[in-house]
């Protein structure tokens, strides 16, 4: 199997000596993505504009990949605060489709900037028709 390290310009992954993504044969191990911008500073508007910019980062990998969101079959998502709860779910409703990929919303402490609400982690698996 060939494993093949994804990475997107600007690679705001570099100076963290962290892969974008990493894909392995036909599946695709995306890293935490979070409301950054191409500079990789957080976006500003809160938990709704960085849950939008991070799933905009999770697609920008997976098409790196040679995927889509359509290929994702588990998700992990990371949040500082789970009231945010609902507005996950409405990003998930917007993002995915049936069948929804397995999920794990997890509140955690604090992220890799105090600034960060929200990180998506993901993992893709190609079935025919890449980057559809």
């Amino acid at each position: 199997m060939s494993i093949e390290k994804i990475v997107t310009q600007p690679d705001p992954y570099a100076p963290y000596l962290l892969s974008q993504a990493i894909r392995a044969g036909e599946t695709i191990y995306v890293s935490g993505q979070a409301g950054y911008d191409e500079e990789g500073r957080i976006v500003p508007g809160g938990f709704a504009a960085q849950g939008e910019q991070a799933f905009s980062n999770l697609r920008r990998a997976l098409v790196a990949a040679g995927a889509s969101l359509g290929d994702v079959v588990k998700v992990t998502i990371f949040v500082t605060d789970m009231g945010h709860f609902p507005q996950v779910v409405e990003l998930r409703r917007r993002y995915f489709t049936e069948p929804w990929p397995a999920d794990s919303i997890v509140e955690v402490k604090g992220l890799y900037t105090p600034e960060a609400m929200i990180e998506i982690e993901a993992i893709a698996i190609l079935r025919g028709g890449a980057g559809r």
